[in-house]
């Protein structure tokens, strides 16, 4: 079997054929400036078997039995069935492996679409399964994809970080899952490439897709690049050039963010990457434009494309209403996640929206036997903690975590002297509900208590109660007395008619309550 679109050239060895040396040059001079990374890291190469991967594979092969290149990459073919000939290209990437004595492995992909945005994100997708964690993809980018790739986001509308292009290094990192992207060639030009490939008579694979000018890319390629090099003949490299000092500007713009962040954010109210907190008034401390360059950061965290200018525009305006109104809402539909942005008092929160449909879980009354509570002087070594859930889903547990003899402090000696095995009980708080804490006089519930607290709408759904019942000797029954008001971040001591208990009782109370990510949102 064959298609068209192969060059007809015999497949042969290579790997003595003379070698370009500016191509070699670009690849040795990038895996020295990264040959502290690549130690000990596994190598594959991306190729599709069209001029410029197939071209880069050639090239690691020549360099490698040549003594020039330490390793040989393996070589990652993505059949993804849109075009009638993918399994012949997919057969014909293999026979080259072999007669080069390079290793292949062929992935299948399922497109969810029909433009090239989706085949690209489902090969990337299998690609990024195959790797194992902190392995490096070698791929053919080049000068010109660089090129179409910065006027690409200046249509867009991209900022600096838009237009710094593509990277020659970059860690990509999706959920626990760590890969480096590696790209040495982004300032080589495709001429460069195409010389080489026709000198070494390499049968590769010419898509007539790729030509087509019915995306975006191809249409630059092909309508627009030809005209602005009749304005300047060196356009493709002033454009790679421009992006290398967008990417050094990009840097230091990340690194002021990054450094203004750490002053803003809200710590105990943190909880990456469902929310995350920044507190106003240290946001309005800083210059207009780096509270944009902030809010442009924080928004994008955990995700690989960054927010539109609009949205941080809008969230900017957000933070700077002098209203009283809480219930003004931004959504984001990220690449992904999708969040909301909200604000409360002086802070912004932006949510997850999955961590909201978390908050939603309805929380049940539970109760716990304090089996170790009667034994004050059991080994502390094997007074293990009591783990009790809360909420839980696929995404994240609440526990609340307690060691019962520690708890004996507050009982008095009504604990000590009672017949009834004590009971922790942990219960929703009710809206209606009275409970006193120190930041109150008196009792308080309901919407009253929310704003004593500075609890936002969204996680008042989420406040527990926590209470000992001990039998009541004198009147042979049991009381219930509260002794803790839990949120997911936070955790109030409460009042009772039958012991006083200050803020001190905190600090010896062993109850803390804990929130566990069982995935990365």
């Amino acid at each position: 079997m064959s298609s068209s679109a192969i060059l007809l050239y015999p497949i042969e060895p290579i790997a003595q054929l003379p070698i370009d040396d500016n191509l070699a040059e670009a690849l040795l001079t990038s895996m020295a400036e990264y040959s502290e990374q690549l130690q000990g890291r596994r190598v594959w190469l991306a190729c599709s078997g069209g001029r410029d991967s197939l071209a880069l594979a050639a090239l690691c092969v020549q360099l490698y039995w040549q003594g020039k290149l330490p390793f040989l990459p393996q070589l990652l073919h993505v059949n993804h069935g849109l075009q009638a000939d993918s399994g012949i290209w997919a057969q014909h990437v293999t026979d080259w492996a072999i007669h080069q004595k390079i290793p292949c492995t062929i992935l299948q992909a399922q497109v969810n679409g029909h433009d090239e945005q989706a085949a690209r994100q489902a090969r990337y997708d299998v690609m990024r399964a195959q790797l194992n964690q902190d392995d490096v993809l070698l791929l053919a980018h080049h000068a010109d994809d660089q090129a179409e790739t910065v006027l690409m986001r200046l249509i867009q509308g991209a900022g600096v970080n838009g237009l710094s292009g593509m990277q020659p290094w970059r860690v990509q990192t999706q959920d626990a899952h760590r890969i480096i992207l590696w790209r040495p060639w982004l300032i080589v030009q495709r001429a460069s490439i195409s010389s080489y490939a026709k000198r070494l008579k390499l049968p590769y694979i010419d898509d007539p897709t790729n030509d087509g000018g019915d995306n975006v890319r191809s249409g630059l390629r092909r309508d627009i690049m030809p005209v602005l090099a009749k304005y300047n003949p060196n356009i493709i490299d002033n454009i790679a050039r421009s992006a290398i000092l967008l990417s050094d500007a990009q840097l230091t713009v990340k690194a002021q963010a990054a450094e203004n962040l750490q002053q803003t954010e809200v710590i105990s109210l943190q909880l990456t990457p469902a929310q995350r907190v920044l507190n106003i008034d240290k946001l309005q401390q800083l210059p207009l434009y780096r509270q944009r360059q902030l809010l442009h950061h924080w928004l994008g965290q955990d995700e690989p494309l960054p927010p539109a200018k609009q949205l941080v525009d809008d969230v900017l305006s957000l933070s700077q209403r002098r209203d009283h109104d809480h219930q003004t809402e931004l959504f984001w539909q990220g690449r992904k996640e999708s969040y909301t942005i909200r604000r409360y008092r002086q802070q912004l929160y932006r949510l997850s929206n999955d961590w909201l449909a978390w908050l939603k879980i309805p929380l049940i009354e539970q109760t716990q036997t304090l089996a170790y509570f009667a034994m004050p002087d059991i080994d502390s070594d094997n007074n293990h903690p009591v783990l009790m859930s809360l909420r839980c889903n696929q995404n994240i547990t609440w526990q609340v975590h307690m060691i019962p003899s520690e708890l004996l402090p507050l009982l008095d000696d009504i604990a000590l002297e009672a017949t009834v095995m004590p009971m922790l009980k942990i219960t929703p708080l009710d809206r209606n509900q009275r409970v006193q804490t120190a930041l109150a006089t008196r009792p308080q519930s309901g919407k009253k208590l929310y704003q004593t607290l500075g609890i936002p709408s969204w996680l008042r759904e989420s406040l527990v109660v926590v209470s000992i019942i001990n039998n009541d000797l004198d009147n042979a029954s049991l009381i219930e007395l509260p002794i803790l008001l839990l949120s997911p971040f936070e955790t109030w001591v409460l009042s009772s008619d039958i012991f006083n208990l200050d803020n001190s009782i905190e600090n010896k109370l062993s109850i803390e309550s804990q929130l566990i990510p069982n995935k990365s949102f």
